[in-house]
Parts: structure tokens; sequence; C-alpha cells
């Protein structure tokens, strides 16, 4: 990772991506306390996060939006225009308000699917094909570590301030990030503009998923560990309360727990993938969920602790292998629209299991839910691993060969020795 924020072009980027990434970590979990607090309803709460899932279905147009104009200066104006859209919540006061919160939400929701798929282009445009790996991990690793402190941010902010901070926040966050990486300096191509068939342009992102082996592989197998991923959403809550008998605040300290895993992941990321492959790295990360899920269904502490850990190690493997994946097997004209519909691929399967993992724990045992995720998990990564020569990393040194340098006239010096050999 040294190497990759060694690039000016990148420690700038990264610089910017900082700010803005802190005002989402701060910003998200806020949001739905915010709702909380206004409606006194956890059913109101839990729909912020899904108004910000919504968008994922606009992802074919968001993404054909995004491959019409060069990365950087899109990159930039979607995060003005993030910063405009999160304004309106200044004016939230009274619990006749709350519509503007949603409102928020989903278009946040809608700019953060443009900024994704503007971002993963952008990268490829910064970064050689080798360091990809390694600017993705980066990216990660800093994501894990504002786990750790942004939610507790935001809702000490909004206990102390109230929601006009959280505003403050997110609107200064993606006008700095907008501002530093407006200093970048890149030279750029302008994309084609619409044709006759832009109505099949939609439809690229998601032809090229499906007839790329390896991507179609990846995502297929995300995809069924997602059906699953997203109960631990709700469970961790029966398991803190049911099986820990521990005040609901106690999450939080999991949270904190799985944050430093993150942080772990985050750093082995890019050497998973030159040693693994992109595939390999991916099915590592949803194999990995599969043990902590079913560690989580035996209500011990330290078994907790040791589980929830390597939960938070397999989430930057899995999103470090399927980025990388994506940016190394995409025309760059198409990238735009792969990685928004790669996103929607992700989301769309996890949004139902946080909703169906919501109604399951008041129905069943959540042990044997903690089971049912980590045996379907345990399924997808042996599904995926079983496709790792797709993307089989290169043998010998990681380091890219560097030819020596020719002087003019060499390759004539050479023949003409071998001549004189050969006589």
């Amino acid at each position: 990772m040294r190497t990759v924020l060694r690039r000016p072009e990148f420690r700038l980027l990264f610089c910017g991506l900082l700010a803005s990434m802190s005002a989402e970590s701060i910003l998200l979990l806020a949001l739905a306390i915010w709702v909380k607090d206004l409606t006194g309803s956890d059913g109101l709460a839990g729909a912020t996060i899904f108004a910000v899932i919504a968008p994922m279905a606009l992802a074919p147009l968001v993404g054909w939006v995004v491959d019409r104009y060069p990365r950087r200066p899109f990159f930039v104006a979607a995060n003005l225009v993030t910063a405009l859209l999160i304004s309106p919540l200044f004016l939230v006061r009274t619990r006749a308000d709350v519509w503007i919160v949603y409102a928020v939400a989903a278009l946040y929701g809608l700019s953060y699917l443009a900024l994704s798929a503007a971002l993963s282009g952008l990268i490829r445009q910064l970064v050689p094909v080798e360091l990809l790996a390694e600017a993705n991990g980066a990216l990660q690793t800093v994501r894990q570590g504002l786990r750790l402190v942004g939610p507790l941010a935001g809702a000490g902010l909004y206990a102390a301030i109230g929601g006009a901070a959280l505003a403050a926040v997110g609107v200064l966050g993606f006008l700095t990030a907008a501002g530093v990486v407006g200093l970048l300096r890149t030279a750029e191509t302008s994309p084609p503009g619409a044709g006759p068939r832009w109505p099949l342009d939609l439809g690229a992102g998601l032809r090229h998923l499906a007839g790329e082996p390896a991507l179609r592989r990846a995502l297929l197998g995300y995809a069924l560990g997602s059906l699953v991923m997203g109960f631990t959403e709700s469970l961790i809550f029966a398991y803190v309360d049911q099986g820990l008998h521990r005040d609901a605040a106690f999450v939080g300290v999991l949270v904190t727990v799985q944050g430093i895993g993150g942080l772990v992941g985050g750093l082995c990321s890019p050497g998973a993938v030159r040693r693994l492959g992109e595939v390999g790295t991916l099915a590592a990360g949803v194999a990995f969920f599969g043990p902590a899920a079913l560690a989580l269904a035996y209500p011990d502490l330290r078994v907790g602790v040791v589980a929830v850990l390597l939960a938070g190690f397999s989430l930057p493997l899995t999103m470090v292998g399927l980025n990388t994946l994506i940016q190394r097997r995409t025309p760059p004209r198409l990238l735009g629209r792969v990685a928004a519909a790669a996103e929607a691929v992700v989301s769309g399967p996890q949004a139902l299991s946080i909703g169906a993992g919501a109604l399951l724990v008041g129905a069943l045992d959540y042990r044997l839910l903690f089971l049912l995720t980590g045996t379907v998990t345990l399924l997808a990564g042996a599904y995926l691993w079983r496709a790792r020569h797709l993307t089989r990393p290169p043998g010998g040194s990681t380091r890219p060969r560097v030819p020596s340098p020719r002087r003019p006239g060499d390759h004539d010096v050479i023949a003409a020795t071998r001549r004189q050999r050969g006589r």
C-alpha cells in the first residue's frame, strides 16, 4: 500500500475520499437515530436504511450516465450535488418533517451509486493494473477504520448539537472531497455520446457481467452469500439480548471489535489478491464469514469476540477481491455500468436478507438462523473457491518486471556477433 500511496495522483484522491467517507460514516447511522427520536418507532428508523438501498434498482441507468462523462469532472460534480442534496436536513424540526429525512436518504443512495461507479473508473485511470489491489485495499482499510469511530461520533454529535450538526458534517465532507479531487490533473478522453441504440446500452453492464466467466461466477457466489449475510444485522441484537443477557448498547462494543478485524483484513487483502487471485480472495472472504456465523450460535463472549473479529476480517477481502476483479476484467468505457450493476446485484439480495432477518428473528431461534447463515456462506465460499483458477495469480515474483534499457543499435551488434561466431 505504501507503493500506491507514493503516487501523487492517488494520494490526492485518497485524501479527498477520506473526507467524504468520514462524512458518510458519521451520517448514515445517525439519520436512523434521528428518525427514531422524532417518531419513537424502530420500524420507521430501520426504513431509513431501506431508503438508501432502494435506488439500486436504477443501477443500469446510473451506470449509463456515469459512462457518458469523463471520470474526474463527473466525480467532482457528483460530490457537489451530494452536498446540495444533504442540505434540506437543515429544515427538519418535528415528526412532520421525517419525509425530508427519507427523501435525503433515497437521494443519497442514488448519489452513492453514481459516486461508486465513477470512483471505480477513476481508480482504474490513475493506478496501474498491477497496483489495483493495493489501491482498493488502502481504501477499504480506511473505510473499516472509520467504522470504529464514525457511528459513535455521529451519535455523539446528534446528542450534543442536534440534526443540524449532521447536515453540516455531511455538506462539509462532500464539498472537501470535491475540492481536493478537483485538483487532480489527468489526461481524459471524452466518452462517446448517446447513440441511436442507447436503450440497449443501458443493459451493457449486466451483459458484460453475464458474459465474462470470472465476473459471472464471482457475482453468483457473492449474491448467494449475501442472501443470508444480511440476517446478522438483526441476529446480533438477539445474540446480545438472549444469548449474552446484556443491554442492546453492547452491540456497539461488538461493532468496534468487528472494525478491528476489518482493519486487519484491509491490510491483508492486497497480499491475498497477489497469492490467491481476485476470485480466490473473494472466496476466502465469503468462506471466513461461515465459521464466524456458526460460532455465534454458541452464546459465549470469548467465542463471540473471536467470531466478530473473523467476520470483520472477511469483509474487506470480499470487497477488494470483487472491486479489483471488476476493474481488471472490464473495458474502461463500460466500467461505470458494470460497477453500478455489480453493486445492485450484491446489494439487492443483501437488502432482502436484512428485511427477512428482521422478520425471522421474531419467529425462529436466533441460533438456528446463525447456523443457516454459516452453512450457506461456507457453501457459497466453496462454490467461489472452485472457480479460483479463472483469476490465477501470476507465478514467481509479485513485483512487475522492468526491462533493462537497450541502446540504439544493440540489436545489430548482437546479431553481428552471432554471425561472427557462426563462421
